[in-house]
This record gives structure tokens, C-alpha cells and sequence, in this order.
């Protein structure tokens, strides 16, 4: 069989490499714009702070490793058509100029993403600067080296960790965030309040509810003016981190789009063209706590829809189970891990949700050492559906975050987290872990409200049993 790849960051490099070892048999072609393969792009604020010496690290594979495998690679070469009616693409060699045409029996479209771009005028300016691949690293590391008051536009996982690596260099960091919180897509506002208030520990200036408008100021200038509704600013630099977008152009009145612009992809990531596939940033997914559609760029839901991709392209095996959007991130000592849904974006989503707060500490007092440990937990009132978390310590609770999503995706309940079996052991935890405990608040604010518990049956048992 014929396979194109196009694309190879996450979703396409592990496509490749799992077809290639799977069906080393397969004629595989791989188009890519770049000379570089898998840059792990959540590691540029680590360079950025000095702690990664070598942006270079940030590769786990090469053109050169899937070639040795069996790829036909073709890099720096640029996808301008793809014809779905023909099984052909039509190709451009960025180095020589030369335009041809190839054929597949199946496609796998692993284009990624990218910046998305407000529509601000001056967002061409020399001096604002993207944040995404190795190039605008690149770009970004040596203006650090050059300039000393920058601007991070957009708060979200990716503005946040650039503010305080930047910091953390001696920089003079400014950050305007659009919303009246920061890193609203991953927690509520009494964490993001913490988040500001460590970022303004580090003479970090924040800037809530600020839209930015235009960049303005002459090319030559030493400054640009970033024009707001809260006024102007100035700074040397300024990095644009607003979010992303799909990269869906290639097959735009050929599949179905979501309507973020992303492919839509059945169970098996096979778009509405039987012989196309799409896996990574491109692609819509199924985001299990609302049980819908959403829209979820995350290098750990691209690594693992390459991985089936490469299955079901020879037969449908391996259905995609969807995602929790896990994420963590690590700001001066301190762990924040998020899975799920806030109570803000449950809300919007019209669920009947709660959440309670867990406030103590992750080992018991008496243990030499401890730190507090706050959770919120989110859920579903009239279900009891357990919808999302936060987690936030100096001690490392990220593995946690990663437990209540199973739960999550398993659609376990308040309940069944409350009593669900966990170690015990003083170095680690308490006899009910701090999990139960925070269901076991749940349970107890339902039962004040009036909302009984429904009898529990743990599983495998039927009532007769005792």
C-alpha cells in the first residue's frame, strides 16, 4: 500500500515510525516544509531559562532515523494541493523550485497547527515575534539575548511559562491577558489568583482584561508601542502566545470541518473521505468530561492518534477513546495539574456541575516533612460524574492529575472516587488518600444540599452477595 504523510511533528512522526515497524512493507513518503522532525515545542521556555542548554534536545527523532527505516522522506519540500477525488498531491521542492505530483492509496494528514494570529495591525512588526516551532525559538532565544523589557501577549500555558522563564533571565516581563483570569482553559479563578500572585512575586507585571489592539512604531525604532484598551505600552519585544489554529487549508471543501476549522474524524481518526486520515492539532477530538467535540492541540493527544492511525489505516483495530486534556505545568517549585473541566467551562457547557476544594496537606503532619495540597474537584450534580480537577503543591501530585482522569474517562462517580482502593503508607499519603478525601467532601456537600447518595454497588457484586 501507498501511504503520504503529511506533516512529521508528533502525530506524523510517530504515525511513521509505528507503520514502518509494524508494515515495513509499506510504501511510505513523508512531505514536511522544514528540515527537523518532532520538536517538543514545551520545552522552549526550559531553553529559554537556561535549564535545556541545546534546543537541538528537544528532537527525539531525525529525517534521517525514519529514512534508515524505510521512509522515503522528503523535507523541506511543500504540500500545495491535494486532490481527494484523484488520490494525488501536487508537491513543491522549497530548494529547487521543482512542482510535481504524487500519488497515495491512503493520506494521513498530520499538519499541526499554528500561532493563531490576532488580526492586529503591526502583527507583521519585526519586533513581536511567534512562539511555536524551531525557527521562531530560534528567533525568540536570541532576541532574549539582545532585549531586556518584553511583552508576552496571551496568558495561557504557553505565556505563562515564557513570563516567568524570561523572568527568571533578568528580564523585564509584561504580560496582557485578554480575559479576567490567566490560564482559563485550565483552571478557575481562585488558582489562577494564586498564579498571579506568584507571578507578581517575580516582578512580573500583570495586565488583566487588556486587549491589545495594534503593534505600532517604526521597523527601526528600539521600541514598539503595544496599543491597548487600557492604554499604551512599550516594549523592546513582544511575543505573541494567543493560542493555535488548525492547519486544514489542503482539504478545505473536501472533508468535513468542525467548526473550528479542525478535521472531523470518526472513532478510527478516518475523515469523511474513506482513503484520508488525520491525527494531531488538525483534527477535532472527543473531550470525554462533556462528552462532545472539542478542539484540544496537546503533543500528548497527538502522539498517541498518530499511534492508532498507523493501525487503522490497514484496518480499523484501534478505536481513539478520547481525551481528558491533562496537563500540568511547574512554576517557581510548585506543581499545578489539570484535567477536565473547570466549574467555569462545565457551566458554559450547560452541565449541572460543583466543585469543592480540598485544602490540607498530601502526608499526615506528624511525618517529618509536608507540604499543603490544594484540589479542586469538579463534578456533575445530577450524575455524579466526577468532570475535572486541579491540583496544586510543592510536592509532586502530578501523576494525581493523571488518576482522576482515568476516572474520568472510565465515567466513574464522586462515589466511586470516594472509596475507589489507593495505598496507604505515611511517606506517601494518608489512610483515605487525598483523592477519596476530596470526593468524600463532594459527597458530604451533596447530602447537605438535600441530593441522596445513590446505593452503592461496587462492581462485580450483585445485591445478594454479602
Amino acid at each position: 500500500m501507498k501511504v503520504i504523510i503529511i506533516g512529521c511533528t508528533h502525530a506524523g512522526t510517530i504515525a511513521a515510525t509505528e507503520i514502518l515497524k509494524n508494515h515495513p512493507e509499506t510504501d511510505l513518503t513523508i512531505y514536511e516544509r522544514v528540515d527537523n522532525f518532532s520538536f517538543l515545542s514545551c520545552g522552549i521556555s526550559l531553553y529559554l531559562e537556561n535549564r535545556v542548554k541545546k534546543l537541538e534536545d528537544m528532537f527525539y527523532s531525525s529525517p534521517q532515523e525514519l529514512s534508515d527505516m524505510g521512509a522515503t522522506v522528503r523535507d523541506k519540500h511543500d504540500v500545495l494541493k491535494v486532490d481527494a477525488s484523484t488520490h494525488t498531491i501536487q508537491v513543491a521542492n522549497m530548494e529547487t523550485g521543482e512542482v510535481f505530483d504524487d500519488t497515495y492509496d491512503k493520506l494521513i494528514m498530520t499538519t499541526g497547527s499554528s500561532v493563531l494570529v490576532p488580526p492586529l495591525y503591526g502583527i507583521d512588526n519585526t519586533k513581536v515575534l511567534l512562539c511555536k516551532n524551531y525557527q521562531q525559538a530560534q528567533t525568540i532565544h536570541q532576541a532574549a539575548q539582545k532585549y531586556h523589557n518584553i511583552a508576552v501577549v496571551g496568558a495561557g500555558y504557553a505565556g505563562v511559562e515564557f513570563a516567568s522563564a524570561l523572568a527568571k533571565t533578568g528580564h523585564r516581563v509584561t504580560v496582557f491577558q485578554a480575559l479576567p483570569q490567566v490560564l482559563n482553559n485550565y483552571v478557575d479563578s481562585g488558582m489562577s489568583d494564586w498564579v498571579i500572585k506568584q507571578l507578581q512575586a517575580h516582578h512580573i507585571d500583570i495586565h488583566l482584561e487588556t486587549q491589545v489592539s495594534a503593534f505600532t512604531g517604526d521597523e527601526d525604532s528600539d521600541q514598539v508601542t503595544i496599543e491597548t484598551n487600557q492604554g499604551d505600552f512599550k516594549a523592546d519585544v513582544a511575543i505573541v502566545s494567543t493560542g493555535f489554529t488548525p492547519n486544514t487549508s489542503l482539504l478545505a471543501g473536501q472533508v468535513k470541518l468542525e467548526r473550528h476549522g479542525s478535521f472531523s474524524t470518526n472513532r478510527f481518526l478516518q475523515t469523511s473521505d474513506p482513503d484520508i486520515y488525520a491525527a494531531g492539532d488538525c483534527c477535532m477530538v472527543r473531550f470525554n468530561p462533556s462528552r462532545s467535540a472539542a478542539y484540544t492541540p496537546l503533543a500528548s493527544v497527538a502522539i498517541r492518534q498518530g499511534m492508532l492511525v498507523a493501525h487503522n489505516i490497514f484496518n480499523h483495530t484501534h478505536p481513539y477513546i478520547g481525551t481528558q486534556a491533562s496537563s500540568a505545568l511547574e512554576l517557581y517549585g510548585n506543581a499545578l495539574a489539570t484535567t477536565g473541566l473547570t466549574l467555569t467551562h462545565a457551566l458554559k457547557r450547560g452541565l449541572d456541575a460543583d466543585s469543592v476544594t480540598f485544602d490540607g496537606t498530601w502526608r499526615p503532619d506528624y511525618m517529618p516533612s509536608t507540604d499543603r495540597l490544594t484540589i479542586v474537584l469538579v463534578y456533575d450534580k445530577k450524575t455524579r460524574r466526577v468532570l475535572g480537577a486541579q491540583l496544586l503543591s510543592k510536592h509532586d501530585i502530578t501523576q494525581s492529575a493523571n488518576a482522576v482522569s482515568v476516572a474520568i474517562q472510565n465515567n466513574n462517580t464522586i462515589d466511586d472516587l470516594a472509596f475507589v482502593d489507593m495505598l496507604f503508607q505515611p511517606n506517601f499519603d494518608y489512610p483515605f488518600n487525598y483523592l477519596n478525601q476530596v470526593a468524600q467532601l463532594a459527597i458530604d456537600q451533596e447530602a447537605a444540599a438535600g441530593r441522596t447518595e445513590p446505593r452503592f454497588t461496587a462492581p462485580g457484586y450483585t445485591p445478594d452477595q454479602k
